[in-house]
Formats: structure tokens, sequence, C-alpha cells
């Protein structure tokens, strides 16, 4: 455990240096003046696509997440596989992503309104945003200034997203290796008060036929209800949050400490000492968590970014 928490304590060191050699680069109204439209346009198309599907602020909340934790803030998660390569979004933790047509719409108005200026990175920056903010969480100024990589490949998603069931440690490393800490890694686990989960995501903690009995760390009523679901359901998901599951709120940390929380590393929460406080007190303190959020999605987005003159400025987010 001992040699854990150095690993830790480095890895959050070295991200953080790293993060200081960028973060004057980025700011706040980067396109105030080359495109002062860039931020209007994304908050209209990500308000019309939530209006006519709410998944989708999870989705684009979802896909600014996967993209840092791959290779940096490069936009790469939106790059199209081709018969060389197989691309990010392709990768198995992937390809349940959703919001790539939204991305399309937008960085489309922005090319007509200054060609060749605002970067696929920053938009995604932006809906995941905007995202937020329109199921009822805080807004926040996105620093931006973000340039796009030139390289997406399936296999650099090993061992960058958490696997299907990370332990509390587990969890906690892969976030100090991008520079955040423990705090920071509980607090964006709150993204999952909105948006669903596919049954195949947590089916081993429910009851099957045979030997295998349900998670004992699971409400029994929430196994059956979500048996029911599962068994029901034509597209196979249900809710992270069973009670508001559209509304950016506390909701999922009172699911955690009602033993109902959907995933297994999301009720591990609970269940570590290191990190049981923190989900108490952001379930009994819905302004702290809002605020604490917006402050974690602002730091996550300074993961591995390109500045100044690295990366580019892709006319087509799909294509490096």
């Amino acid at each position: 455990m001992e040699a854990m928490r150095l690993l830790v304590q480095v890895a959050v060191t070295s991200a953080l240096l790293m993060a200081a050699a960028v973060s004057a680069q980025l700011r706040v109204g980067f396109y105030d003046s080359s495109c002062p439209a860039a931020e209007i346009i994304v908050q209209q198309e990500v308000s019309s696509a939530v209006a006519a599907n709410p998944g989708l602020a999870a989705g684009l909340l979802r896909l600014h997440f996967h993209d840092c934790f791959v290779g940096g803030c490069e936009a790469s998660v939106l790059v199209d596989s081709t018969a060389s390569n197989t691309a990010e979004k392709d990768a198995g933790p992937n390809k349940s992503l959703r919001g790539f047509e939204v991305i399309d719409r937008i960085k489309a108005r922005v090319e007509q309104a200054c060609f060749g200026v605002v970067s696929c990175a920053d938009i995604l920056a932006f809906a995941a945003r905007d995202g937020i903010a329109l199921t009822g969480g805080n807004g926040y100024q996105v620093p931006a200034g973000r340039r796009d990589g030139s390289v997406s490949k399936a296999s650099d998603t090993s061992g960058n997203l958490p696997p299907p069931t990370p332990s509390v440690p587990q969890l906690t490393a892969i976030f100090a290796s991008k520079g955040l800490t423990q705090k920071d890694m509980v607090t964006l686990s709150g993204a999952h008060t909105i948006g669903g989960s596919h049954c195949t995501s947590f089916s081993s903690r429910l009851q099957t036929p045979g030997p295998q009995t349900p998670d004992p760390t699971m409400d029994p009523g929430y196994v059956a209800q979500l048996a029911s679901q599962c068994s029901s359901s034509s597209s196979g998901m249900v809710p992270m949050d069973a009670v508001t599951p559209n509304t950016f709120d506390e909701g999922y940390f009172k699911g955690v400490m009602a033993n109902r929380g959907l995933l297994a590393s999301d009720q591990a929460l609970l269940g570590d000492g290191a990190t049981a406080g923190q989900v108490v007190a952001y379930a009994n303190d819905p302004a702290t968590f809002q605020s604490d959020f917006a402050a974690a999605m602002v730091k996550m987005g300074y993961v591995g970014v390109l500045t100044g003159s690295s990366g580019k400025i892709r006319a087509n987010c799909r294509v490096v």
C-alpha cells in the first residue's frame, strides 16, 4: 500500500509539472477576437440536441472524459478508423460512446463562421460544459486554446481508461496519472448522475441462474428492479441515477449511500474509508458538489493538451 501511495504521488507531481507548462497558454475567451460566435454556436447546437434527446448531455460529457484520458484533450477520440488504422473510438471501452454527430454539426457551422480557427478539442470541452449546464449543473468558463492531435489508436486506450470493475486504489492511480487527485476522482464520478449504462456493465452484480449470488453491497430491491429492467429493455440500458436520470444533481451520491450505485466502481466509493466521507458530504451538500465538479472539469480539461505550435486545427474532426 505504501508503494502504491508513492507511485500515486510521483504520478501527480509529474502530471502537474506538465500541466503547469501549458496552463498559461489556455485562457477564457480565447476566441473572442478570432471567432466570437464559436461558443454561441456550440451552445445552440448542444441545446437543440439535448432537447431532442436528453441522454446526449451525458454522451458529450463522456466523450470529453474519454478523449482527455487517452492521449490528452486533443480530440483523438473523434477520429474515424481507416483501412490501415483502428482508431480510439473503435476500442472496446469506446464503442458505446455517442454524440459524434452533434460535434460534426457544431464543427460544420463553426468552420462556416471562421474557417480553420477553432479546434475540435475546444469544441468538445465547450459541448461537455453546455450539456452539464442544460441538465441543471453549474455553468463554468472553459479556458481554450487547445489544438488537435494527429494520432488515434485503439491500443492507446489500454491502461488509460478505468476497467469495468476497478477498486478505489486502481481508480485513484489512473486519475493520478492524469494529474488528478482522489478527490477529483470522486467528484468526477458524480458525472454518473446523468445518462445510462448497458446491462452488460453490471450484470455480474445481479443474481443469475447457477451458483452466482447478487452483490452483497447492492440493495436487494435494487437488484430485483435492475433484473426486471434488463430483461425487458430493448436497448439493454438503464439509468445510472434511477431517481433523476436527466438532471445533473447530487442524486448519484444519494444512490450510492443507499447501496444503489449501479456499477461496482460506484458502490466501491462508499466501501472505502478514503472516499466514503466525500460521498456522504456531497449527498448532503449539493452546492459544494456542483462547484467542485465545475472546478474538476476545468482541471481535467488541461490533461495532455496541445497548444501553440503543437498540434493542428482539423477542418473535419473525424479525419487526421
